[in-house]
């Protein structure tokens, strides 16, 4: 079996903020009816946290389940997992209708941290979703565009978010994330 290898090979910049990319990361997309108690107990058993609800992400260690529409739902864990959580979500619902697939290679995720307010400012450059801390707090997922592709943010904490997109888009992003970065370019909207 070959090894993973990252879009960008974890490629990295540093201006106002930092962005890097994270590397391989496991990813599920899962549909199904969310009010059906067999889907969010495979969900839960896979990512080991409960379903979040609306826009929301919950997330323990390196395992998190993220909301993306109101069938559909995004499971993050290792890599080397991802597969083993596919078959375990198709066991375990066999017979329900329910869509499992390992998006991980066709995904690319990327780290962004630094001061809160440069971290929210540099995003907001890019998409526009309200990224206002009163519209937009830790724990919340956002599907958006950055430009003119589709992502999803979230905040791991009010200095940390996480960017996904498609791989194919992935050297796009990484360069309108580190443009937006750029040393100079702070223009204080979140300032308090």
């Amino acid at each position: 079996m070959s090894e993973a290898v990252s879009a960008l090979n974890g490629q990295s910049f540093v201006g106002i903020v930092k962005i890097e990319e994270a590397g391989p990361q496991g990813m599920i997309t899962l549909r199904g009816d969310a009010g059906a108690a067999a889907l969010q107990k495979a969900a839960r058993d896979v990512a080991g946290v409960d379903m979040p609800g609306i826009r929301g992400i919950a997330a323990a260690g390196d395992r998190a389940i993220a909301w993306m529409s109101p069938d559909e739902w995004l499971i993050l864990l290792p890599h080397a997992q991802a597969h083993e959580g596919v078959a375990t979500l198709r066991t375990a619902l066999a017979g329900t209708h329910h869509l499992a697939e390992n998006v991980s290679d066709a995904r690319a995720l990327f780290r962004v941290t630094g001061e809160p307010a440069r971290l929210r400012e540099v995003l907001a450059k890019l998409a526009p979703a309200d990224l206002h801390p009163d519209r937009f707090g830790t724990g919340e997922m956002r599907r958006t565009r950055l430009a003119q592709v589709p992502a999803a943010i979230w905040l791991d904490s009010a200095g940390e978010a996480r960017v996904i997109c498609f791989r194919s888009v992935a050297s796009y992003v990484f360069d309108l994330l580190s443009v937006a970065a750029a040393p100079g370019s702070e223009v204080g909207f979140f300032d308090a």
